[in-house]
């Protein structure tokens, strides 16, 4: 099977060493990407304030909190301690609805890919790092640790998911559990109770109100980015004539003409801005990654090669 269409445990590994020029939890300047295109709340793992206390001897005077000092009359510093760590928890989408590709590959292998990026940078952070794995039936939830072992389990179960899909192509497809997506943010909701980064790799199909609902709850108390897996034949179609599609067992005639394209486009324009708007609302980044072209490289774009170099990487 052309690795387009199905990945492999062998081409997410080799993905360890492209795990680099990234971070999806830098230090990071105001000007930043996620800190102000997008309100992001992601922090990273820096200094936290613990407490303000008189200068002593061997004390570096960098932490002289000047204000406080002529307050006071005394010299007085600040000091800092390590801000927690981070785990990362993935939320990763192989349902049937991501099983499309009209170039370099199906959005279902970039989400594969995106996730094994993901971990294999995390674990090289030193953060924990886990994964709620879904299809149209299935959930595996996978508790963060920081060892080689759980993201190999976690790349496992995702070329597991993965497969499944190649294998059902011929099948009638079988009704698929009601809004799964967010039985998924449901069980991630559960795991990630306070200070995580949840990532959700997904095409978004199918959230609803309460998908929403359950982004706010997690967003609460973690951190959250959503990358948003698409194609580009299906952000802009262009019908011919006897072109048929076929949607979840169904098959649906494509209209020609400049009217179809231009509205197909629309919609499709629509719905990613309106959860960009729902997401900004919540101050989580919403990405848009493209099928058509290496998820590494737009990894490195979107965060920002340079701004990794230049700052501490977590």
């Amino acid at each position: 099977m052309p690795a387009g269409v199905q990945t492999s445990l062998e081409a997410l590994l080799s993905l360890k060493a492209e795990a680099r020029g990234f971070s999806f939890l830098p230090r990071q300047p105001v000007t930043s990407l996620l800190a102000g295109r997008h309100s992001s709340r992601l922090r990273g793992r820096g200094l936290d304030f613990l407490e303000m206390r008189h200068y002593q001897q061997g004390d570096d005077i960098r932490t002289i909190d000047w204000r406080a000092t002529a307050r006071l009359r005394s010299p007085h510093v600040r000091v800092y301690t390590e801000e927690r760590e981070r785990p990362v928890l993935l939320v990763v989408d192989q349902r049937r609805t991501m099983f499309f590709g009209s170039g370099r590959a199906m959005k279902s292998v970039v989400a594969a890919e995106l996730s094994a990026l993901a971990a294999w940078r995390t674990l090289s952070s030193g953060d924990r790092v886990g994964g709620i794995i879904f299809n149209d039936h299935e959930i595996i939830d996978l508790p963060p640790h920081r060892s080689q072992t759980r993201v190999l389990r976690l790349l496992h179960e995702v070329v597991r998911h993965n497969r499944m899909l190649v294998e059902q192509i011929d099948a009638s497809p079988s009704p698929a559990t009601e809004s799964i997506l967010n039985m998924s943010l449901e069980a991630a909701l559960r795991r990630a109770k306070h200070d995580h980064l949840v990532v959700l790799v997904s095409d978004l199909d199918g959230g609803d109100e309460n998908t929403q609902r359950l982004a706010t709850q997690i967003a609460a108390h973690n951190d959250m980015l959503v990358l948003a897996v698409y194609d580009p034949l299906g952000a802009s179609l262009q019908g011919h004539p006897g072109m048929i599609a076929r949607d979840r067992g169904v098959n649906f005639a494509i209209p020609s003409g400049r009217s179809f394209a231009d509205s197909f486009e629309k919609a499709f324009a629509a719905v990613l801005d309106r959860w960009t708007e729902i997401f900004r609302a919540l101050r989580v980044p919403v990405l848009p990654i493209s099928a058509a072209t290496s998820p590494t490289h737009q990894l490195r774009d979107l965060f920002g090669a340079h701004l990794a170099r230049r700052t501490t990487i977590s």
